[in-house]
């Protein structure tokens, strides 16, 4: 190829090739919309049951306002500023890439093996130490760390958040563990494990906006969403069957959308040079081949959403549930 050959090949003449070869021009999906879904986060609850959490973590904020009130001696405004889900390996990055500094107090029902932890970072562990102690003093250097007398207070604070999480549903009784830690990551995670963060804002009358954070295992509020759970002793076979199939369905797979093909000998490979045409092997109207683990299990139309390459699904291949065995995957 060459770029005297290419300089001769005007857009009229492209499609004149192009219908030769039976080519039709193809439909323009260039602004559909799709939606977007995150393998990279954790989808442990469904909408109906992420509605639930709000109205739950609504209650909580309610019930930290008021074990504030008593604390503090004021009024105190609680909101929730979000309810999210994260794997833990995402959240120990988060605090190490930021180099926290905040104080953990880790709770749980049984405290040797703690389900969540409240997180108070430091600008906000001081401000809140000021309000309890009644003056305005302990603001001044922020960067130092408490004394034993502000340390005994935050982990009042912090265990009265922990009461008011446990006051909001009657399963949740949830117990703070004796001491408040700071830096360290409190709990042991292999990485996988789903996290339910849940931030929150205090403020009083005459003070700054606070923020802390809430992080508890999703499955610890599996009852608080609605989500059904089964004593281990009366699974089935088919109750563990259905549940290793859908801890499959949530393994990430790689997805390759292919568009077509060429063959070409290495000499044409290598005569090539910028602005040359390569006619590959499929009509503009034929469908994109979604590749999964090697196979083609789909096929769609290309197009955009979000300013980012995408596929609307058309067809599902034939071989798409004969092919893949539920429990090995292959």
């Amino acid at each position: 190829m060459s770029n005297t050959v290419t300089d001769k090949l005007s857009r009229k003449k492209i499609q004149q090739l192009l219908a030769a070869v039976g080519s039709k021009p193809a439909e323009d999906t260039t602004q559909i919309e799709a939606a977007e879904y995150d393998w990279h986060q954790p989808h442990c609850f469904t909408r109906a049951q992420l509605n639930k959490l709000d109205d739950f973590t609504k209650k909580i904020a309610k019930a930290i306002a008021r074990r504030f009130a008593t604390l503090c001696h004021g009024e105190f405004n609680v909101t929730i500023a979000s309810t999210t889900q994260h794997f833990a390996n995402e959240l120990v990055d988060q605090a190490l890439e930021s180099k926290q500094n905040n104080y953990y107090l880790p709770f749980g029902t049984d405290q040797a093996h703690p389900c969540g932890l409240v997180s108070i970072p430091l600008q906000t562990t001081f401000i809140w130490v000021t309000q309890l102690l009644g003056d305005t003093e302990s603001e001044e250097d922020s960067r130092r760390d408490l004394s034993q007398l502000e340390e005994s207070l935050l982990l009042d604070i912090a265990s009265a958040i922990v009461d008011a999480i446990s006051d909001s549903h009657g399963n949740c009784d949830f117990k703070p563990a004796k001491n408040i830690v700071r830096r360290l990551f409190p709990l042991e995670l292999r990485g996988t494990e789903e996290f339910c963060k849940i931030t929150f804002n205090v403020k009083k009358s005459d003070s700054d906006n606070t923020e802390a954070y809430i992080l508890i295992f999703c499955e610890s509020l599996e009852s608080v969403a609605g989500k059904a759970t089964q004593d281990a002793g009366e699974f089935s076979a088919a109750d563990i069957s259905k549940a290793i199939l859908e801890r499959l369905k949530k393994m990430p797979v790689f997805v390759t959308a292919q568009l077509a093909s060429a063959m070409l000998t290495l000499e044409e490979i290598m005569d090539f040079q910028v602005g040359d045409i390569l006619l590959l092997d499929k009509a503009v109207d034929e469908p994109v081949e979604l590749i999964v683990e090697g196979r083609e299990l789909l096929r769609g139309r290309p197009a955009k959403s979000g300013g980012k390459y995408a596929v609307v699904i058309t067809e599902l291949s034939c071989d798409t549930e004969q092919n893949i065995n539920p429990i090995t995957g292959t």
